[in-house]
């Protein structure tokens, strides 16, 4: 019986994948067997910084496109260019995403207009590209890397909150108007993850001790720590594979069980 969690032979275009959770979603695929993985950046100074970290990492199956994803006419040429030099996009993950900590009352609508048109509007235009080829050839993966934020508020996070949730309601509705087509589209919801994006949160303070916030995530956490980027890697590789062939419009969370647990009493 074949591997139902091989990629062999697949190409995966991963959004932002420059470093971070994507970089890592990367690694976790090409020891998975795949073909080829494709990964844009914003700028060609962001994308040569990712083909170094690729280069270091001794993955050769790889190709960088500079693009921004929320540019509707411009993912469109990429995914024709996509197309015409590697193939297929077997694989979507819409990984790209950034956040903004500013309290809703001080934020101006062009700082949540941002948040929402690359966390949100950004994956709809992807999707949305890559979709006709894959309803042609009745088979496809779309992981849209959801949050926490998908489910819980939180101070400061107004935009990024609206946009992850409009996100895994976005990845129902892929499931509910393409599933006729064997198109699977799914979302991960990482918990507090070690990457650069977090790093601030976790720092000392100038007394030693440590954030707040820091504080605040390891008692909330089960296992009581923060989780590696690498730990998002096998539960992507299922969503990618025809292991997850019967999986479709869920979110699955890895939290390190955040959302089951009340947390630590103080």
């Amino acid at each position: 019986m074949a591997n139902p969690f091989s990629l062999e032979g697949k190409n995966a275009w991963i959004t932002g994948a420059s470093y971070g959770i994507g970089f890592n979603i990367a690694k976790a695929f090409v020891e998975a067997g795949v073909n080829m993985i494709v990964f844009n950046d914003i700028n060609e100074a962001a994308l040569q910084r990712g083909l170094e970290n690729y280069k270091a990492a001794g993955i050769e199956n790889v190709k960088g496109y500079v693009c921004d994803v929320t540019d509707e006419e411009g993912v469109k040429a990429l995914v024709e260019k996509i197309h015409a030099e590697v193939g297929q996009i077997d694989i979507l993950v819409n990984n790209a995403g950034i956040i903004k900590r500013i309290p809703m009352h001080e934020m101006k609508r062009a700082e949540f207009q941002q948040v929402i048109d690359i966390d949100l509007v950004a994956p709809y235009i992807c999707a949305s590209a890559v979709l006709p080829e894959m309803m042609e050839r009745r088979e496809g993966k779309i992981i849209n890397i959801c949050s926490m934020m998908s489910e819980l508020g939180r101070e400061t996070v107004s935009a990024y909150a609206a946009a992850k949730g409009g996100l895994k309601m976005l990845t129902r509705n892929i499931c509910s108007e393409y599933g006729e087509y064997n198109i699977q589209c799914n979302g991960i919801g990482p918990g507090y993850i070690a990457t650069p994006q977090t790093a601030p949160l976790r720092e000392r303070q100038a007394d030693g001790s440590r954030h707040p916030f820091d504080s605040f995530i390891c008692a909330k956490t089960p296992a009581g720590r923060w989780l590696d980027p690498e730990e998002l890697g096998g539960p992507a590789v299922f969503l990618a594979s025809k292991a997850s062939d019967a999986v479709n419009g869920h979110v699955l969370y890895v939290d390190g069980g955040i959302l089951a647990y009340i947390g630590k009493q103080p």
